[in-house]
């Protein structure tokens, strides 16, 4: 046995001395181990939920709080507290008794108690014929007492009132000192409380205001804490009204805690800094308490994801497309204004709540609007529009081209579950580039991570038969597979580059993928080639610097798709890439019929073109979001990631 299992083994909690009690009539097993397992302890833990504050925002926000009881289902805690401004409030008795109804409505469908606690926005009254007890009355008849506790498993809950008003003048205001003092009823009520619960094993305290801020809130709450102190043990205090999620510490043994919210005004700019919707789960045990923050979304119950459900979703995200009619059409300009329609299809058996967002890099770009949301029946098919504008400004290397981003909600009969959000790019084309600068000469780089030149389908469209692709490349590394230029997806053709080894296949009816294999490892990094791939309705051939290194025999139709082809990568079924080149590529052709026969050619530095050529790309230079392209179709195709234009000048000799 090595000297680091020794050590392992002595370190494990798990065996050795040790102090957790045994309890063999607690475990069996008819396996041998020297492992020991520890048994959870037999104690009388429990756990509740705190919830925050629910007002303030939009009215929406009744949403997040049922969302929230439902996820505190699936939880199934003991008890469930609050800490204050369950409504809306600041109103007058009808629509006061109207929001209590709305709020009970969504609480009394948890499945375990929960209890009130009385916040400014439940007790604040606004309008003529004010009484002076204002809401006070209506939150007692409707909700439960002001201030009150209870025992739960040897625990006591205690629920204490910070909206009293001020004694002399009985203002209400939570801004002023003066109006933030316990009354002598309530301390006196708390203290006679605290006198019962002396053999506790914990006391949790819940009020609205967070008064042991100070500042606006004066200093009342200083006696109060005294008072809580002298008990022992009174483990928590809980609030909320400040809308963020802050824990203040531990002062003399209490930890003071302050809830953010479950629907209420929530700025959301930096969650993890405790601005969100979200609540408290509290595990007690005798001699400590595990509090977590749970954003509100992140529980789901696993009794739904069933298998019907998961087919369901990978089904709709697969078949879900956005199909975009009409384009760009730039001119001399540069700008301008483009009407477009996206048709989208509801393919599952579900409704889809959904997105359509048009982003862009470049910030020429406008939209309008800006988005659509909207809910999809099963089936259903919509067609949203959308202007797209661009300022008047010249081409220049900060032109990004706009795009549009879908993000769809498949609506469970009881879990909504967000689908891969999809990205399409508008089709966007130049009438004309600007010529190339006389002089420009040099290569394309390629990150291998995301560097791209996209072709489309329907731009492509290279007929069936006879073909040739060629290209000079030298490449970075060779690490595994990496695609050069393809339009695989068991169908169509493909260039590939494995450790060094170049591939040429061309996909078949009835044969599959016929593939031209150089010898193994053939290609070094940081060295110039020239490889073509020809098909010439007999056989697939490989050439490198215009030797023939490989040819097989295959005869056939080719098998079409719809995906793009994609210089610097392979691409998936959904059109993206993967397996990525990672070098430089210059005189990218793609010709119709086959260029190239016999065992050898001289390949020319600089590819002409003629009526044959489908492609061409020189890599003289990368005008904005597009590729020069100088065949007679002038495609023009798109680059993305963050591919480079290398010049002659910079280059190592080729």
């Amino acid at each position: 046995m090595s000297l680091a299992l020794l050590a392992l083994l002595a370190l494990s909690p798990q065996q050795g001395e040790h102090e957790h009690p045994h309890h063999p009539d607690r475990f069996t097993t008819d396996r041998d181990s020297p492992i020991e397992l520890r048994l959870p302890l037999e104690d009388d833990a429990f756990s509740f939920v705190v919830f925050g504050d629910r007002t303030g925002g939009p009215a929406a926000g009744v949403q997040v709080l049922a969302e929230a009881v439902d996820e505190v289902n699936v939880l199934g805690p003991d008890l469930v507290m609050t800490v204050g401004d369950l409504i809306e409030g600041y109103n007058q008795t009808e629509a006061w008794m109207a929001q209590a109804e709305e709020f009970l409505g969504i609480m009394n469908r948890l499945s375990m108690p929960w209890f009130p606690v009385a916040g400014n926005h439940d007790v604040y009254w606004r309008g003529p014929n004010r009484p002076a007890e204002e809401h006070e009355v209506h939150f007692e008849q409707t909700f439960g007492p002001l201030w009150y506790a209870f025992e739960h498993k040897d625990c006591w809950f205690i629920v204490l009132y910070s909206d009293e008003p001020n004694p002399d003048t009985g203002e209400r205001n939570f801004n002023k000192a003066s109006s933030q003092r316990m009354s002598p009823a309530q301390f006196d009520w708390l203290s006679q409380t605290l006198t019962k619960t002396g053999e506790a094993r914990h006391v949790f305290v819940f009020l609205h205001h967070p008064r042991w801020f100070g500042g606006k809130y004066g200093d009342d709450w200083e006696r109060v804490h005294r008072l809580l102190a002298a008990q022992g043990n009174v483990s928590a205090v809980f609030a909320g009204h400040i809308h963020q999620m802050k824990y203040a510490g531990v002062r003399d043994g209490i930890e003071y805690f302050t809830l953010a919210t479950v629907g209420g005004h929530q700025a959301g700019d930096i969650p993890e800094a405790g601005f969100l919707h979200q609540y408290h789960l509290i595990t007690v045990r005798d001699d400590s308490l595990a509090v977590a923050s749970l954003p509100v979304g992140s529980v789901d119950d696993p009794r739904l994801v069933t298998a019907e459900l998961v087919d369901a979703c990978r089904k709709t995200a697969n078949e879900l497309r956005l199909e975009i009619a009409g384009g760009i059409e730039l001119d001399e300009t540069w700008g301008g204004t483009h009407a477009l329609s996206v048709k989208l299809r509801n393919p599952a058996e579900r409704p889809l709540d959904i997105t359509l967002t048009g982003l862009c890099e470049d910030p020429r770009w406008t939209f309008s609007p800006d988005h659509h949301h909207a809910t999809l029946q099963p089936g259903e098919v919509m067609e949203l529009p959308i202007r797209v504008h661009r300022w008047a400004e010249p081409l220049d290397r900060a032109m990004r081209l706009p795009t549009l981003q879908l993000q769809a909600d498949y609506l469970g009969e009881n879990l909504r579950v967000p689908l891969p959000t999809r990205t399409a790019a508008i089709p966007t084309r130049a009438k004309s580039l600007p010529a190339a600068p006389a002089t420009a000469r040099g290569h394309f780089q390629f990150d291998g991570r995301d560097d791209r030149i996209e072709v489309s389908s329907e731009a492509l469209a290279l007929p069936d038969g006879p073909f040739t692709v060629e290209f000079r490349m030298r490449a970075d590394r060779f690490a595994g597979r990496q695609g050069v230029i393809n339009k695989t997806e068991s169908s169509e053709w493909g260039f590939f580059l494995n450790d060094g080894t170049p591939a040429f296949m061309v996909y078949l009816e009835g044969q599959g993928y016929v593939q031209a294999t150089g010898p193994q490892k053939l290609l070094k990094p940081g060295q110039w080639y020239h490889l073509a791939g020809v098909y010439d309705g007999e056989e697939v051939r490989l050439y490198v610097d215009g030797k023939q290194v490989a040819a097989t025999p295959g005869r056939g139709a080719r098998r079409s798709n719809t995906l793009p082809l994609l210089i610097g990568a392979d691409v998936d079924g959904q059109g993206r890439g993967t397996s990525w080149f990672a070098g430089a590529l210059d005189e990218v052709r793609i010709s119709t019929g086959a260029r190239y026969s016999g065992s050898a050619f001289a390949p020319g530095t600089r590819l002409d073109t003629d009526a044959a050529t489908v492609l061409l790309l020189h890599a003289d230079d990368l005008p904005g979001p597009w590729v020069r392209d100088a065949s007679p179709r002038a495609l023009h195709p798109q680059h993305f990631g963050g591919l480079r234009q290398v010049p002659v000048a910079q280059e190592a000799p080729r």
